[in-house]
């Protein structure tokens, strides 16, 4: 677990760039609303707080990071607020409204398939890179800025007891769950993924890596297996929870006509899991993100199948 002194520090340094974010309350549960910030998402936490915690003559040399979205959007955020140049690497199927948001902040998107992508990951590409990596999940400084999250759910329902978070890499939920866990050890950390990349779920219960093939509308949550992360997911979750595909999608729509949120695949994750719950005990699900394709969800409003 991250130290709470490390993430309210973490937490501070981001502070003036990102949003105290409100809680709704929906359906018995409350609804942490990530998807308000600056980018769209969560990850503008973190990415401030490592850019921030880098020497000024580091630092000038620009930020790089690899992203199937999200953190691309914020590496190239906080890039852009602290005048350095930022490339992000990213798959080939990077849904086009992020690689926009990517282009409007002012950094390079560098696009690889899959296979390529991983295989720069597993080489530690960015090594030979000239600018300063940052990376999307297994960073501990981005960690611990996203335990900002963590610190503001105690201050805002202090008597929660269960927090719902979805899993890709696996640094929200470690940030998260280290801020709880750090304030109130008894909070139960509930991890989600999509049936259709269930790499974490299943890896928790098999004992062994996994390697899958994405098929789900939570790109977000798409990231490859990572030994380091491994041992801090068991650690840190006390429950996990797959959502069927078709439900996941069905909550995204839910989420856009009830509560007039336009919500992402990977933010709706823990939304959906809701009714997979025992009833009872205050809860939050933490809504990570809004940036979804506007096609897919057009597709999403009109399916009511």
């Amino acid at each position: 677990m991250i130290p709470i002194e490390r993430i309210r520090a973490a937490a501070e340094l981001a502070r003036p760039h990102v949003q105290r974010t409100p809680l709704l309350p929906l359906d018995g549960a409350w609804l942490k609303l990530e998807l308000l910030q600056p980018t769209g998402s969560f990850k503008v936490r973190g990415f401030f707080a490592a850019a921030l915690s880098l020497p000024p003559e580091r630092r000038a040399r620009g930020l790089l990071t690899v992203s199937a979205g999200n953190a691309a959007l914020a590496c190239a955020r906080a890039a852009q607020e602290l005048e350095v140049p930022c490339r992000v690497i990213t798959f080939d199927v990077a849904p086009e409204a992020k690689l926009e948001g990517i282009r409007r902040l002012g950094a390079t998107p560098v696009q690889l398939r899959r296979p390529e992508l991983l295989a720069w990951m597993a080489r530690r590409g960015w090594e030979s890179e000239p600018e300063v990596f940052i990376h999307p999940f297994a960073d501990p400084t981005v960690q611990a800025g996203h335990g900002g999250i963590g610190l503001e759910i105690v201050e805002q329902l202090p008597e929660v007891e269960r927090v719902v978070v979805a899993v890709g890499g696996g640094g929200l939920i470690h940030g998260v769950a280290s801020a709880l866990k750090g304030l109130r050890p008894t909070v139960e950390v509930v991890g989600v993924q999509s049936a259709g990349y269930p790499l974490w779920a299943r890896t928790m219960v098999e004992g062994t890596p996994l390697e899958l093939h994405p098929q789900t509308i939570a790109d977000g949550t798409t990231a490859p297996y990572d030994a380091a992360m491994e041992g801090l997911l068991r650690e840190c979750v006390d429950r996990w929870v797959t959502v069927p595909e078709n439900r996941l999608r069905a909550a995204v729509r839910e989420l856009a006509v009830r509560a007039k949120l336009v919500v992402e695949g990977a933010g709706a994750l823990p939304v959906a899991a809701l009714e997979q719950l025992p009833p009872g005990p205050p809860t939050v699900a933490v809504v990570s993100g809004g940036n979804i394709d506007p096609g897919l969800l057009a597709r999403l409003l009109t399916d009511t199948g």
